[in-house]
């Protein structure tokens, strides 16, 4: 099922299509469990920290991914990010060349990544790694891809996105878990909590009787000077473009259009000019996120005039303990010493 087609109900209290899909789901969820339980065929000689998540869709893993990057290259490490590609057409391991790639050959998430550290998109997780350290990468990143065991992790850090949490609690189709939960706990090293909801509250209950960290962070928008005192017209294609709207709403503009597209959408021409008209028509300024605009820029020409027509608002994690990411790093480094990394 693709995550653009996660139905709505998956995010409810469990209602009848839950309870009708339940028994495929406890077959899947066997499955899928089953899965994440096979040893690790591949190894590499750096130390491995994945950021997942527990349920089909977004969480806040990209931005997770940008805020431990910058701390290992602040750290002095060179970092290589790797990435499956989602949405993009490449599936052979490829370092990604934000020059000449767009989001249709490697996914919007791997373009936001490349900008800033080596990044490389490849379907087989093991033979993206070796790539990477092809590239002289000395610690490996990897965006998503916590339930996949191919490759072998020295820290799994799961997130999870406090406004949805884990969504009616069941496992595909019946809901979102890509594998029953308590099966996933045991896997996790830490959860990380994005925001502050209820449902991420319920959570960190489950997490921590299975006797995991629990760490929390907020996001913020990096420059909200650029949509200070104006008349917006938002639009976002992410797993919920509520949450851009909702900050949006924090911040000193006033939104008074606003279209949500499914997670990894790619807008067709007509869709861009119908936009580009709706703004005009109110008088509106266009915004939207950094992934959005990625995943317009060089798609057509239709899709290059939406990009310049938008103002993109980039967001960063915030830690609520800013000693996180060298905690992960450093618990990284002792997992990976341990099966013989120096």
């Amino acid at each position: 099922m693709a995550l653009d087609e996660a139905p709505p109900w998956w995010w409810n209290r469990p209602g009848w299509q839950s309870w009708a899909l339940s028994p495929l789901a406890m077959i899947w969820g066997r499955a899928a469990a089953a899965r994440m339980e096979v040893a690790p065929s591949h190894s590499v000689p750096v130390p491995v920290i994945c950021i997942g998540n527990f349920v089909a869709g977004g969480a806040g893993k990209t931005p997770t991914v940008e805020l431990m990057a910058k701390h290992l290259t602040d750290d002095g490490f060179k970092p290589g990010i790797l990435s499956r590609g989602h949405g993009g057409a490449i599936s052979s391991a490829t370092v990604v060349n934000p020059n000449h790639h767009n989001a249709h050959d490697v996914g919007d998430e791997a373009l936001i990544h490349a900008a800033h550290s080596i990044t490389v998109v490849s379907a087989d997780r093991p033979k993206g790694a070796d790539l990477l350290l092809d590239q002289g990468c000395n610690i490996i990143l990897m965006d998503d891809g916590f339930q996949n065991p191919s490759l072998q992790k020295d820290y799994s850090l799961v997130v999870i996105d406090a406004k949805r949490g884990v969504g009616n609690g069941f496992a595909i189709p019946a809901g979102p878990l890509r594998v029953p939960l308590k099966r996933q706990l045991l896997h996790a090293d830490a959860v990380l909590i994005i925001g502050e909801h209820e449902a991420g509250l319920r959570i960190v209950r489950s997490v921590a009787r299975a006797g995991k960290p629990v760490f929390h962070a907020g996001v913020k928008p990096l420059d909200p000077g650029a949509v200070a005192g104006k008349q917006v017209f938002a639009f976002a294609g992410i797993a919920d473009p509520g949450k851009f709207f909702d900050t949006l709403g924090t911040l000193d503009c006033t939104v008074r259009d606003r279209q949500g597209f499914g997670d990894h959408h790619f807008y067709t021409d007509e869709e861009c000019n119908e936009l580009i008209k709706r703004a005009k028509d109110q008088k509106l300024h266009l915004v939207t996120t950094t992934k959005d605009l990625k995943r317009l820029s060089g798609m057509g020409a239709a899709q290059n005039k939406l990009a310049k027509a938008a103002i993109a608002l980039p967001i960063a994690l915030v830690p609520e303990d800013p000693a996180v990411p060298a905690r992960i790093t450093r618990k990284a480094r002792e997992n990976a010493a341990d099966r013989g990394v120096v």
